[in-house]
């Protein structure tokens, strides 16, 4: 099994998760980020979702002993049509998650606020390809959760010569 690459590592740092926490990963991937979180947890939980069964199959097989333990819940759908019931998040995130990066992004934040505990967080992990991208991606995506009824604030590091870049967001709704 690979280590976890910096950006990976980055990414799960800047979740500050807790023992207890309550998390939903956007896009999970091969499952990394999930091992990451799974060694800090004891008596939390995380639930990731992909849409392709490739990538839920390899997340998996690399979080076997975590899924057994119950730490960790691997789910294969698309973000709004994951059956989640009513289960609420202290962090929902998602590094390098398409959908909230670009295009429309109204059915999955209205899912994500549906999910996110009262004090829960959203973070958007990304790094844009080119340093001049950073400050107008910042822009859009904080100017679309505002829209959205989210309070967004951006964080901005140099990780190995390129830029990783995390918004944090709360709902609006839920803090007042």
């Amino acid at each position: 099994m690979s280590a976890a690459s910096k950006r990976v590592a980055w990414a799960v740092d800047c979740l500050d998760v807790e023992a207890d926490d309550r998390l939903l990963e956007l896009g999970c991937g091969h499952g990394v980020a999930v091992s990451l979180i799974c060694e800090r947890l004891d008596g939390g939980h995380i639930v990731a979702v992909d849409r392709s069964p490739k990538m839920t199959a390899a997340a998996l097989r690399r979080n076997r002993a975590h899924v057994d333990a119950g730490r960790a819940t691997i789910v294969t759908a698309s973000l709004h049509e994951a059956h989640l019931g009513g289960a609420r998040f202290d962090t929902i995130f998602g590094l390098h998650f398409p959908p909230l990066l670009r295009g429309r992004r109204e059915r999955d934040l209205a899912t994500i606020r549906r999910h996110l505990a009262p004090e829960g967080r959203l973070f958007v992990l990304f790094q844009p390809l080119h340093e001049h991208h950073v400050r107008p991606a910042i822009d859009q995506l904080c100017a679309d959760l505002d829209a959205h009824g989210f309070d967004a604030r951006a964080r901005v590091d140099r990780l190995d010569g390129v830029l990783g870049v995390g918004i944090v967001a709360t709902d609006r709704q839920a803090t007042v």
